[in-house]
């Protein structure tokens, strides 16, 4: 017993275990703390306050037609002019005529099981135009392959144009506006459209058109 205690022989003694650090901030923490942000009440462009998940972005019109353009009745479509309604939009550039259609652009959220949607407007051949008006009522289409469109609306600041996107745009039954992918690569939309679009992102796109959670 005396050897022990003078050379510290026998059982050693217990290590005090370390304090526990405060977890440190990861990205994805700070990924999940701005979806929750989102989710929170909402300040709308023209002052309005909202709650619930973030609202879609919906562009009035392709970026080359006039923008104070009021709508007409789908029903009215025509093509002695330039025309504009919710779903159809015709434009004479005084070169050719270019035809236009509303669809939907989605991403899922990364990180969530939900979807943010940017309702937008692509291009179409004449040909594949009569055949979505032809359709659009009973939400009837012949292809199986998707057609071919551009993208007319810029989505800031990750899209910001002036060259337009080549599409994918796949037409849905039941009056549901086209889902519209993204066919170059190596453009952030289509990584976007893949892996899924990150909150922080989604935040900027908000924020740059004048949408964002309320700051009291």
């Amino acid at each position: 017993m005396i050897l022990r205690r003078l050379f510290g022989k026998g059982e050693s003694p217990v290590e005090p275990e370390p304090s526990a650090s405060p977890e440190e901030p990861t990205p994805q923490r700070a990924e999940t703390a701005i979806w929750e942000m989102l989710q929170q009440e909402w300040l709308c462009a023209n002052g309005h306050t909202m709650e619930g998940k973030p609202m879609d972005l919906c562009a009035h019109a392709p970026d080359p037609f006039p923008q104070d353009r009021e709508y007409e009745a789908n029903s009215a479509v025509r093509f002695d002019g330039d025309f504009l309604s919710e779903d159809f939009c015709i434009l004479n550039d005084g070169e050719k005529t270019n035809y236009f259609i509303r669809a939907v652009m989605e991403f899922s959220i990364l990180g969530t099981h939900e979807t943010w949607g940017f309702g937008c407007w692509t291009t179409l051949s004449r040909e594949n135009f009569d055949k979505y008006i032809d359709g659009f009522d009973a939400g009837v289409y012949p292809d199986e392959e998707p057609w071919f469109g551009w993208l007319c609306n810029r989505l800031l600041p990750i899209f910001e144009g002036p060259d337009p996107l080549p599409l994918a745009v796949w037409p849905r039954p039941d009056r549901q506006r086209p889902i519209l992918c993204v066919r170059d690569e190596g453009h952030p939309l289509r990584a976007f459209q893949i892996q899924g679009l990150p909150p922080s992102v989604l935040l900027e796109i908000l924020q740059t058109h004048g949408l964002g959670p309320k700051v009291n």
